[in-house]
């Protein structure tokens, strides 16, 4: 077996121990240094006078950030709102929905567990109904994602909550296809976009979802804390934050009621937000092509390590390439299955790989246990070295 190979010539920029193995990027994201240089910075101006900063610049600089968003996002300014991150994004919305027992809220059984215990928790407290669209996995086209889902629409249909890119099984999926087939049927869509913004180019304008949220921690390499609610127009008046505070009965009437009332639920550390437009600016310039060719980059690598992993199963890839972004997942023979530790279930796999190998990747309980997958990232800091190297040591521990 090869020996632990070294990471990638862009790891420098990120404070990563170089001596793990890092092909998570994707369940947290990683921030570079030069980001989180600057989040201090700013810190550091707010504690220096915080009345002056949240009385006088606060809301100036949260709507130059949002503007340098919203270009990257393909929308308007004036339909995002800074959120915490994606989870709360979806609380945000399930929350404000009105509904009648026997309403039905639509999901694919690839939802994130975070909103899919949000949904339940709606759907109890209103006796709505959750309906799940089973897509399979593996699966052969897209068009299989897409006819499961349509095969569960009824008239009953209030709501589709779907994943942009599936967090347990790494897909993209045609969100596009399913937010003007929804719409066909007057059915809203709330696209959980926590791993699309930096992965995927976005067009939320062109998109017309009534409701996308994501993460600007994870591709968008943001720090923690920065995540984003597009609601477009038409929606405006019926979303309210999860903390009604001052803006919900401000008198000013420079700022729209939509961000009076989104832009400020309590005093927070507003740093995240305000540094997102370095962490565009930052991953943009990494490579001689931008933005467009961090994705491409991205996209090959994974893709690349999807195929020295299932070439070390020796099983075939488990959905079409053009399914991918940055993030991919391989079925994996059955596992024992383990207890919760704290929150999250871990594999004994997984924690066989950081103690004996110093490699960090999620071994993934799904659809339950003993099912399960292993999913890898692509990231800057990474070379397929490290792919080639996950996959001689996995072969060895499974076989």
């Amino acid at each position: 077996m090869n020996s632990q190979p070294p990471p990638g010539p862009f790891a420098d920029r990120w404070f990563l121990d170089p001596t793990v193995v890092f092909l998570n990027h994707g369940s947290f994201g990683a921030t570079p240094k030069v980001v989180l240089e600057e989040q201090t910075r700013i810190q550091r101006r707010i504690e220096s006078e915080p009345l002056q900063f949240f009385d006088h610049r606060y809301f100036d600089e949260l709507d130059e950030a949002r503007r340098e968003l919203a270009g990257f996002l393909g929308a308007r300014s004036e339909d995002l709102a800074f959120v915490a991150n994606a989870t709360t994004g979806v609380n945000t919305v399930l929350r404000s929905l009105s509904l009648e027992p026997g309403d039905e809220l639509l999901v694919t059984n690839h939802e994130y567990n975070a909103c899919r215990n949000a949904l339940d928790a709606v759907a109890a407290g209103t006796g709505a109904r959750v309906v799940v669209a089973p897509i399979p996995f593996p699966l052969a086209h897209e068009d299989q994602a897409v006819e499961t889902i349509l095969d569960r629409f009824s008239e009953r249909t209030r709501l589709l909550l779907v994943d942009h890119v599936t967090s347990q099984t790494g897909m993209v999926l045609p969100v596009k296809r399913l937010v003007s087939e929804a719409g066909a049927r007057g059915v809203d869509v709330l696209v959980d976009g926590a791993h699309a913004p930096g992965m995927l180019e976005l067009d939320l304008d062109g998109l017309g979802a009534a409701f996308y949220t994501g993460n600007c921690h994870k591709w968008v390499c943001a720090p923690k804390g920065a995540g984003f609610l597009h609601i477009r127009e038409d929606r405006h008046e019926m979303v309210r934050p999860l903390v009604i505070s001052h803006g919900a009965n401000a008198a000013s009437t420079r700022r729209s009621r939509f961000h009076l009332e989104h832009d400020w639920t309590g005093t927070r550390d507003p740093s995240a937000w305000l540094r997102v437009p370095v962490a565009i600016r930052e991953m943009g310039q990494m490579l001689e092509g931008g933005w467009p060719e961090l994705r491409r980059h991205n996209r090959e690598l994974v893709l690349a390590g999807r195929k020295l992993l299932c070439d070390a199963l020796g099983i075939e890839p488990p959905c079409p390439d053009a399914m991918i972004g940055s993030l991919a997942s391989i079925p994996l023979p059955d596992g024992e299955g383990r207890p919760l530790h704290d929150l999250f279930p871990f594999d004994a796999l997984q924690e066989e790989l950081y103690d004996d190998y110093r490699i960090e990747v999620p071994v993934i309980a799904w659809p339950a246990p003993p099912k399960r997958l292993i999913r890898i990232s692509a990231q800057l800091y990474n070379r397929a070295e490290q792919y080639a190297y996950l996959g001689s040591v996995v072969r060895k521990l499974v076989s």
